[in-house]
């Protein structure tokens, strides 16, 4: 049967981009890819194509009779990042870190390049942003060195892509996606036009060869991956790596995995000396004492599937502003406000007169719903000024109504707090299977679990200044007045005075 033949219909005139490279088949005032103004010009002629059936690289088979060794994953040498991968990298497969800068992508990646290296796989960095010197001596502070780890530093794609054929290495990281161009487009590196065919080059390669690669993207200011969202469709792992700059932890979280789960969360440990994987993290997160405090309450939180626990604060002092404060750190503001109300509506605490400041430990972020309980003891300690044991942990999530509600993986979360030695949890009503030896008391409502604080200890009394004998005396004359006998008419008091409505007072 003879192939189909293209055809060819009139010619039409075509648009582009002057800004990031787009073709579009007509005028707009603004470009749909990188919504510039006035960019589009007319530029020629394109024809409609339609495509003729061409030669196959490979013949289809049975999906049962396709080889499924070829795409097994091979660790990284970092055990943290091959849990979030899925078991680690699979041949052939293009994973986008992104995250803010000075996370420590870079830092990981290195680490990462050291440990995969081996005389049957080789490793291949190219970094656009550093020069090869400074690699070298973040690569000598963190001991990233091997001698099948290959350093190239290069912003065109065409000398990424002769290196690639040079080296024939088995893991390809590129540092980064959006400082690395092609000669053959225009547009500045970063460009949506020049992002895309980066990428576009980089995934063929990779399959084409079986060569895993790790790329790293930025991030905007709202913490979206730079570029266009094409690259997120186009690689088959997209990783966030998360974290405070003032703090040590590191998250790596799964947004995008076609070889595992995405509810996995890898923990790591920044310091002067590298980045270190952390098996058991929830140390991080709790402050040692030797006695407990008021303020503070335990919960378990779940990163992903992994159950951490973490410590939050709550501190009430008296307010000297009309408007008390509320601050918080670490903790969502419209949460921590539903929760104070939900306290001393349901609770009977009294908080309007407060400034409160809630804060988690650790630099950790809790956002899900499971440390409401945990928030709300936290404050009633405070407030009452009567520690909580500190054996305890409270998870659960509070409602408008006071009431204390079911939260996934209760379970899991009980079995982590028993492994690391808490004998009490404060948890939602039918719990399921429940630790051996840990007792759990069962809360309906915000009154039932506060009723949990042992007792109610008073405030101390706050130190009397001096007082000076002008004020002795008009504290004298304040109580004789007070003590002076009522008129025998009370309405002559009253003389003078229009009555006034009940609804006015208030």
């Amino acid at each position: 049967m003879a192939a189909r033949t293209k055809t060819t219909a009139k010619p039409r005139p075509s648009y582009r981009c002057t800004e990031c490279g787009a073709q579009l088949l007509k005028w707009v005032g603004r470009c749909s890819e990188c919504n510039a103004w006035g960019t589009v010009e007319e530029y020629g002629a394109v024809p409609i194509r339609t495509t003729a059936a061409g030669p196959v690289s490979a013949p289809a088979k049975p999906i049962g009779q396709v080889d499924g060794q070829v795409a097994t994953a091979r660790s990284t040498g970092v055990p943290e990042l091959d849990r979030v991968l899925g078991g680690g990298l699979v041949p052939g497969a293009v994973v986008l870190l992104a995250g803010e800068p000075g996370v420590g992508k870079s830092t990981l990646l290195l680490d990462v390049a050291a440990k995969a290296a081996s005389d049957r796989h080789r490793t291949l960095y190219v970094t656009g942003e550093e020069s090869a010197g400074q690699v070298r001596l973040r690569a000598d502070r963190i001991n990233a060195l091997s001698d099948h780890l290959y350093l190239a530093a290069e912003q065109d794609l065409g000398a990424v892509l002769g290196h690639i054929d040079a080296v024939n290495p088995g893991l390809l990281i590129l540092d980064s996606v959006q400082t690395i161009a092609s000669a053959e487009l225009d547009g500045a590196p970063g460009g949506p036009a020049q992002v895309r065919e980066v990428a576009g080059a980089l995934i063929r390669a990779s399959k084409e060869r079986g060569m895993a690669t790790l790329l790293v993207g930025h991030v905007t200011k709202d913490g979206q991956i730079a570029g266009p969202r094409l690259l997120e469709h186009l690689v088959d792992v997209v990783l966030s790596f998360e974290g405070d700059r003032h703090a040590r932890l590191r998250l790596i979280r799964g947004v995008k995995n076609r070889y595992g789960a995405t509810d996995e969360v890898g923990c790591f440990e920044l310091h002067d000396e590298g980045i270190v994987g952390l098996a058991d993290p929830s140390g991080l997160f709790l402050t040692r004492r030797d006695k407990p405090v008021p303020g503070t309450c335990l919960t378990v939180t779940l990163e992903g599937k992994r159950p951490l626990v973490a410590e939050v604060q709550a501190l009430m002092v008296d307010s000297q502003i009309p408007s008390p404060r509320r601050t918080t750190s670490g903790l969502e503001s419209p949460r921590i406000a539903m929760i104070l109300a939900v306290v001393e509506r349901h609770g009977g605490v009294k908080l309007g007169k407060q400034d409160i400041y809630t804060a988690t430990v650790g630099g950790v972020k809790l956002t899900e719903p499971s440390a409401d309980l945990a928030i709300a003891l936290a404050v009633a300690s405070s407030s009452t000024d009567t520690p909580l044991p500190s054996n305890l942990v409270a998870i659960g999530e509070v409602g408008l109504a006071g009431e204390v509600r079911r939260v996934t993986g209760v379970q899991r979360r009980l079995a982590e707090a028993h492994r690391l030695g808490f004998t009490h949890a404060l948890v939602p009503p039918d719990p399921g299977k429940v630790p051996r030896g840990m007792q759990v008391v069962e809360v309906s409502d915000i009154g039932e679990a506060l009723r949990a604080i042992p007792g109610r200890r008073p405030r101390s009394k706050p130190r009397q200044e001096a007082v000076t004998p002008a004020q002795q005396g008009a504290q004298a004359l304040a109580r004789a007045r007070a003590q002076a006998p009522v008129a025998a008419h009370p309405e002559e008091l009253m003389a003078g005075w229009e009555p006034v409505d009940s609804d006015e007072l208030g």
